[in-house]
């Protein structure tokens, strides 16, 4: 027998705080009731977090009352941040709760693949060969085949190979292919153990002028092909339009700083007709294909009920539909297509509870537990309305567990109970499924089909309250969380924890030593439960010393922590390895990191990892000692120079003048600085005069789009969009006798050797005589980029701008990376 399974999302319309539960009011419960009278679905797909448009999300969702969707290809973990530190997997899981978070306000759900985000790629085969392009179009095919849309809507043009983002024309290829594959039986039929094919009607590009380059090109490619339709609808109801809901859902990308502004007014979209039918006079993506309940067999009564309910629904008592929708909610438990019934259900749950103001809650009263451990739950219920209500039970999983309540729920009087609930010592650990298990090239590992595509794990702990209703029992099931009073927020809630009972931490995750001196390392070991006890070593390579070789911990009480500071001493030469805690309790060892990530925007996350860190001896000199840093969108440049000796002062650009600056060797821009810092545009003159006066002023990649003022440098330097995206794209030395390659650090070609994600971006593209070029690379079949680095003497001093890719090589312990940045901070010292 098959399992049929069905990717559902609840409906909300607004935004609440993390994990805060829904509570709607009458203009979203009407909302509520026309989506569910509407049984079409719409998936748009892109590339990456930050590529879904979310005025359309928002005007399917909201206007049209279609159920909607967003697949985005990647997580965005090979993009920056402009929040924090975190990078790589870390970011992906920012990203991925910022999806969320814009799904929660414009309407939409939202799906992912398994492919890994590996920063800009210039065509689409090299996206494929990386991510094994079949695997992720299975996904494709699997979101598909879960969501069963009836249209679907690129982002982007799967004929412009080359021309865009590599991973944003894969993204439209993937979709193009499994347009056809999803309703074949024949193709990735593993998946039809859980699931059915599913074909859908139409497929469109979501176009604009954007893409043809100018008004005039895209007015006159416009033909039959293409749909326009307005999408700057206002909704009196919610008192917000359309692309007012879009900014607001938009600006959750805290991570990528796209804060958005909304607008009101007319808003056109158009979409391209790349495949299916396309009805004479469309007007509508839906044109031809039944949206009301007749498509599904034995629907008709229940559609001829819900449009009455629509239709007469009483704003000021929302509860006065609460029969009819029993009656609907009766019918659609009958239903055949389980696709239907399973999704229809959980939406009719939803209106039902939100018009009988129904509250129910299940919170831990501690935020977290280890496994085999006994916790104790709080519950409540209050039925708002005067129908006639009993909670008859509350079943608990894992485990089965169930407690017997019948209870009836007067109108507005609350109940109240508690219940111990063991934890099953094989539970997992709270933790995101795609890296539970080491990535393998270009994608994330799932061995469990089923969670292939969630946005998150689904929750370990739930409660089921079974509520009967005028004689009808119906289950609403509530993920158990965790909630306290802040005395400046109020009440918080947040994710309930399943940790390990032993954590072990290394401070820092990358070490870098410049000569053979020893580092104290610091490793923390925190108790997930009382009376820890063990042995703390650390594990190294070859030739690395560590004192002392164990010590005993002792952890009385759960949720606190022990330090210990190793020595480690590193090797006379170059070398890198991994440093490895592991807590020996009784002949079972704990390796594993827990990771919070915290932030207002989202539901706090965590993470459990290995907990190992990098250790890097170099064969570095330096010279100069003072550094200025100027932060820009975000780098760890500051810490990684530190650990190499460097006295790394951070000063704010108001700060900026030549009394403060006469002091440094060297000031450095963050990246993206002449972007986001507008006092840049009156620091200039003090900035310049640094450099004449014999300062080195190391310039970070900028954008050529928004600058604060152009030009940044003192002679001729125009940035231009070039990068070299292949990490170990050959490196070609222009003026092998310049100070740069020379002193203190001989550069050779073996310090471009192991980079990641890729040498650099947003290269200088024009230059004065002035500047001299330093190195030449280019990716393959491409002309020779000679703009990664460029030095020019100014007065005394050296003015240095330079696209290489330092603030990813810094994270990851890169040797080549620290000695010419060094050699970059040393010049004319």
């Amino acid at each position: 027998m098959r399992k049929f399974l069905f990717l559902l999302f609840s409906l909300t319309f607004f935004f609440a705080p993390a994990q805060s539960p829904k509570k709607l009011n009458s203009a979203e419960i009407h909302q509520a009731i026309k989506k569910l009278n509407f049984l079409g679905s719409v998936l748009y797909v892109a590339a990456h977090p930050d590529d879904e448009n979310t005025r359309l999300i928002s005007y399917f969702s909201n206007a049209v009352h279609a159920r909607t969707a967003y697949l985005s290809i990647t997580r965005g973990d090979g993009g920056q941040n402009l929040i924090g530190p975190e990078l790589k997997e870390q970011l992906g899981l920012i990203r991925t709760q910022e999806l969320l978070a814009a799904r929660n306000i414009d309407g939409g759900e939202q799906l992912f693949t398994r492919a890994i985000d590996f920063g800009y790629t210039k065509t689409p085969q090299e996206a494929m060969e990386f991510w094994n392009s079949n695997e992720v179009l299975g996904d494709v095919v699997w979101a598909i085949r879960k969501f069963r849309p009836d249209v679907i809507i690129n982002r982007f043009n799967h004929r412009t190979a080359g021309e865009t983002h590599g991973q944003h024309t894969a993204s439209a290829l993937l979709a193009m292919d499994a347009f056809d594959l999803a309703g074949d039986p024949s193709t990735f039929k593993d998946q039809l153990e859980y699931t059915t094919p599913h074909q859908p009607k139409k497929l469109y590009f979501n176009t604009s002028p954007w893409f043809y380059g100018s008004e005039e090109a895209f007015e006159e490619a416009l033909d039959s092909t293409f749909l326009e339709f307005e999408t700057g609808v206002y909704f009196p109801l919610l008192g917000l339009s359309n692309p007012e809901i879009a900014a607001l859902s938009r600006s959750q990308h805290q991570s990528q700083g796209f804060g958005s502004t909304g607008s009101r007014g007319t808003q056109k979209e158009y979409l391209e007709m790349i495949k299916g039918d396309l009805p004479a006079g469309e007007t509508s993506v839906f044109e031809g294909i039944d949206t009301s309940w007749n498509r599904v067999k034995g629907g008709t009564e229940i559609g001829k009920i819900l449009e009455a309910v629509e239709k007469e629904y009483n704003f000021e008592d929302p509860a006065a539909s609460l029969p009819q929708l029993i009656k609907a909610y009766s019918l659609i438990q009958g239903l055949e297509d389980q696709y239907w019934r399973a999704l229809k259900l959980e939406q009719i749950k939803e209106v039902i509870a939100a018009s009988a103001g129904l509250f129910l809650e299940a919170t831990a009263q501690n935020p977290g537990a280890v496994p085999s451990e006994e916790i104790e739950l709080n519950f409540e219920a209050i039925n708002r309305s005067s129908g006639e209500m009993r909670l008859t039970n509350i079943s608990l999983q894992p485990g089965d567990r169930e407690m017997q309540v019948n209870a009836l729920l007067a109108n507005n009087e609350s109940w109240k109970d508690t219940f111990s609930l063991p934890i099953p010592a094989d539970i997992d650990y709270t933790s995101p499924y795609w890296l539970k298990e080491k990535s393998g090239p270009g994608k994330y590992r799932v061995k469990d089909q089923t969670l292939i595509g969630l946005p998150e794990t689904p929750p370990s702990i739930t409660a089921t309250f079974l509520i009967e209703i005028s004689g009808t029992a119906i289950p609403f099931t509530k993920e158990i969380v965790y909630k306290f009073n802040d005395a400046v927020d109020g009440e918080v809630y947040q994710p309930f924890e399943i940790v390990p009972p032993v954590s072990v931490k290394i401070r820092d995750g990358v070490m870098v030593f410049a000569d053979t001196a020893s580092k104290i390392v610091p490793v923390t070991v925190y108790a997930g439960k009382s009376n820890v006890k063990g042995v703390l070593s650390l594990q190294a390579g070859k030739g690395w010393k560590i004192e002392p070789a164990s010590s005993q911990i002792a952890i009385p009480q759960k949720g606190d922590a022990y330090t210990v500071n190793f020595k480690v001493t590193p090797p006379a030469g170059q070398s890198e390895t991994l440093l490895e805690p592991i807590l020996d309790n009784n002949g079972k060892n704990y390796s594993n990191e827990l990771v919070h990530l915290t932030y207002r925007h989202i539901p706090k996350q965590v993470m459990v990892m290995p907990a190992a860190a990098k250790m890097v001896k170099l064969d570095i000199e330096k010279k100069g000692q003072r550094i200025a840093f100027i932060e820009g969108a975000g780098d760890v440049i500051p810490e990684s120079l530190e650990q190499i000796g460097y006295d790394v002062q951070r000063i704010h650009p108001d700060a900026i003048n030549a009394a403060t600056l006469k002091n440094y060797d060297a000031v450095i821009l963050g990246i993206r600085a002449y972007n986001i810092l507008e006092q840049l545009k009156y620091r200039q003159k003090e900035l310049h005069e640094y450099v004449k006066n014999g300062g080195n002023l190391i310039v970070q990649y900028n954008t050529n789009r928004g600058l604060v003022v152009n030009p940044i440098a003192p002679f001729k330097l125009q940035l231009s969009r070039e990068r070299v995206t292949e990490e170990d794209a050959e490196v070609r030395f222009l003026a092998p006798d310049h100070p740069v390659l020379n002193t203190p650090n001989k550069i050779t070609a073996k310090d471009f050797e192991n980079w990641v994600q890729e040498r650099g971006l947003y290269f200088a593209g024009e230059w004065g005589p002035e500047f001299t070029p330093i190195l030449a690379m280019n990716d393959t079949n491409e002309p020779s980029r000679e703009g990664s680095l460029m030095i020019a003497k100014y007065g005394k001093g050296n003015y240095i701008y330079t696209g290489i890719s330092f603030f990813r090589q810094f994270p990851e312990g890169v040797p080549g990376a620290y000695r010419l940045f060094a050699n970059l901070v040393s010049l004319g010292k």
